[in-house]
């Protein structure tokens, strides 16, 4: 069952039932507005047959299960109806199974019929020129309008007015820890200080840079130059690649339209990784590669 879900300010700002059609609560004979959050009871959760991913790291379900007991679920979970008071995870069963873990009964989540996608859209661009929203709800928003209604960046972009490493640089912010993307809703933290710490790859010496910036009231500047000095400590910091390699890893990025990470040591040795967020981008990616069957 799906009922109201009273929110404050966060991404309680998403919300906007303007009357637009697309969402669907069970127990509800009428539609509410694109874009709704609602509470739904974990019993009435089914997950998703088609979820390619199939392994889930069982300690980091535990980390996130102990960050949900003490912040809540910070990012909703995306459902559809498949039959009356039950629904089906269309994105966020990591989150989902974490919630259970945590000894959840209720989840906040976005709740989608079948043929809402082009209402969805445009409720969730409209929301996005507000000048409201805070950065973590714009990432949020964005990721959404690549998951649900199957954009790519560079579309994206053309949808909002932005530039592709706009909509990239949001979009990274939604990888760091919770404690910080709720810093970053609570406007502790601005844009240009996640930034700072999110070109810092090790979680732990994110949180210790975070906490510096909170205690001493760090302005962006500071935290850049704290991200510097860590940085030439020798801390685990993203290294940048040698221009040439810099090239390869952007030109595939172009040809693919999907993040692409190139790792390559001094010997000339490394890997290339190719990310996706669902089975229809696996089978796009591979399509441009022929290699899907």
């Amino acid at each position: 069952m799906a009922k109201t879900n009273a929110l404050g300010r966060g991404l309680g700002a998403l919300l906007d039932n303007s009357g637009a059609d697309g969402i669907l609560h069970s127990g509800a004979k009428s539609e509410l507005g694109a874009g709704s959050i609602s509470g739904v009871f974990i019993s009435d959760i089914e997950v998703n047959p088609f979820q390619p991913r199939t392994r889930f790291d069982q300690e980091k379900l535990d980390e996130l299960a102990a960050s949900i007991t003490q912040l809540g679920i910070i990012q909703p979970l995306t459902l559809r109806q498949v039959r009356p008071g039950k629904y089906q995870i269309i994105s966020g069963e990591r989150r989902f199974r974490a919630s259970q873990l945590a000894g959840l009964t209720e989840v906040p989540a976005y709740i989608r019929v079948a043929n809402d996608q082009t209402m969805l859209e445009m409720a969730l661009v409209e929301n996005i020129q507000r000048d409201n929203l805070d950065a973590i709800e714009v990432a949020i928003s964005y990721q959404r309008l690549i998951d649900e209604c199957q954009l790519t960046q560079e579309a994206l972009g053309e949808r909002v007015g932005k530039k592709r490493s706009t909509i990239t640089n949001y979009l990274r912010l939604l990888k760091l820890p919770p404690q910080i993307q709720k810093a970053i809703m609570d406007r502790v933290l601005t844009m240009g200080h996640a930034r700072a710490i999110i070109n810092i790859e090790d979680e732990n010496e994110q949180l210790q840079l975070f906490k510096e910036i909170v205690k001493g009231g760090l302005s962006v500047r500071a935290a850049e130059q704290a991200y510097k000095a860590a940085k030439a400590s020798g801390k685990t910091i993203k290294k940048d690649l040698p221009i040439e390699y810099q090239r390869i890893q952007d030109n595939v990025k172009r040809q693919l339209d999907a993040e692409v990470g190139l790792k390559v040591n001094a010997k000339g040795k490394g890997s290339i990784s190719i990310s996706f967020d669902n089975e229809k981008e696996l089978k796009r990616v591979l399509t441009i590669l022929d290699l899907w069957p």
